[in-house]
């Protein structure tokens, strides 16, 4: 854990993996973290492979560094509860539909006017000025509607979801730098900033980055990057293997075209025309899959080592985990003293200069709440009332 964030307090409502995501992160930078659950916990503590004392694998690597506190926000004095730590917070996250956010009064206008100094994060699915705000929404829903999944389809031709929980993972680091925008804001202004990140809006803004293309200029066009929608852009077979190779400059493609015995074409008049070699990404890429077969993926790496052209050999995803490059780093090492954890995944952000401290492991349900009731002022009885039915000791 690092120590840039030292003296932010976040009030952390949400749940499943986008905001804990985002929450972690800011964790890991050094903030203070208080992951308000309802008493059942947060649904993802059951997602994923359980370790040895039940923590589900996707909880456990989206919630270190953080203190858990369970209340049930239905109950008026556990909403009181929650408003007393609120006066004390610098940035409160929640991703609950907008309906159930003004029924238990964490919406913006009302957080933001009682607490002018607040930043209030809602993580929604859909952006709530438009059609579809108020929709439910997950990850596949998402990658659907913004057409990610439609895009795997421009090139097999049957749409798919990417085997990734991509748009809450891009929408929590749009979370992160939202959020810190917003405490500099504070810094120069003293007041606080209402900041809504709609998964389906920052997954469409991520694709159409270079998939606008055609579009950007003409409103006619079709959207979508050629070069990167060619069934031809893919990890290429070798005599033994698998090869990503990645030609890019003119320089780049004269070598590897020499190296493939087809010197020819960079005689063509075409071909020292970067967009022209863009539009002719597909037919480049054939002759690579056509070529690479003939040596074993250890040949052409050496080979291509020495020349200085991007390349990679395809492992099994398994074999990230013994990658001889992260393997120098400690990457995959436990770093939090989760029972049974052998393995977690780490903040990849370095900072030269900045303070350190021992990771926490990711917490328990309602491990922190006795402690944090008490710290906002709560007798043991009051205390006990407050977290009757929550798991815990209530008395602390």
């Amino acid at each position: 854990m690092h120590t840039l964030l030292n003296g932010l307090r976040v009030v952390d409502t949400t749940s499943i993996v986008m905001g804990p995501m985002a929450s972690q992160t800011m964790a890991d930078l050094g903030a203070e973290v208080i992951k308000v659950e309802p008493p059942e916990g947060d649904l993802a503590r059951a997602s994923g492979t359980p370790g040895p004392d039940g923590m589900g694998a996707l909880f456990a690597n989206n919630n270190r560094n953080k203190r858990s506190l369970a209340l049930d926000l239905k109950r008026p004095d556990c909403r009181a509860a929650l408003e007393r730590l609120l006066a004390g917070a610098d940035i409160v996250l929640i991703n609950m539909r907008p309906k159930a956010a003004a029924r238990l009064g964490l919406d913006a206008d009302t957080l933001c006017a009682r607490y002018p100094r607040l930043i209030h994060c809602a993580a929604t699915g859909f952006g709530t000025d438009g059609p579809y705000g108020g929709r439910a929404a997950y990850d596949d829903i998402i990658q659907a509607a913004a057409g990610l999944a439609g895009l795997a389809g421009r090139v097999s031709g049957v749409p798919a979801y990417v085997p990734s929980i991509m748009a809450d993972k891009i929408g929590a680091l749009h979370v992160v730098h939202a959020v810190l925008a917003a405490v500099i804001h504070r810094q120069t202004t003293g007041k606080g900033v209402a900041i809504e990140v709609p998964m389906f809006e920052t997954l469409a803004a991520f694709l159409m980055n270079e998939h606008l293309d055609a579009a950007t200029f003409d409103a006619s066009a079709a959207p979508g990057y050629a070069r990167v929608l060619t069934p031809h852009r893919r990890p290429y077979a070798t005599a033994d293997g698998w090869l990503a190779v990645m030609p890019y400059t003119r320089q780049h493609w004269a070598v590897m075209l020499a190296m493939i015995g087809r010197e020819a074409v960079v005689s063509e008049a075409w071909f020292a025309d970067a967009g022209e070699r863009n539009r002719r990404a597909a037919s480049l890429y054939a002759l690579l899959a056509e070529a690479l077969p003939q040596r074993t993926t250890a040949e052409w790496a050496t080979a291509l080592a020495a020349t200085d052209i991007p390349h990679a050999a395809v492992p099994e995803f398994d074999a990230v985990l013994d990658d001889p490059h992260l393997a120098t780093q400690g990457f995959f090492a436990p770093s939090d003293g989760l029972a049974g954890r052998v393995r977690s995944v780490p903040q990849p952000v370095r900072f030269a200069g900045a303070g350190q401290r021992a990771d926490l492991p990711p917490p328990t349900l309602n491990r922190d709440g006795a402690a944090i009731l008490a710290g906002l002022g709560y007798d043991p009885d009051e205390i006990a009332r407050l977290l009757a039915g929550a798991p815990g000791d209530a008395a602390g």
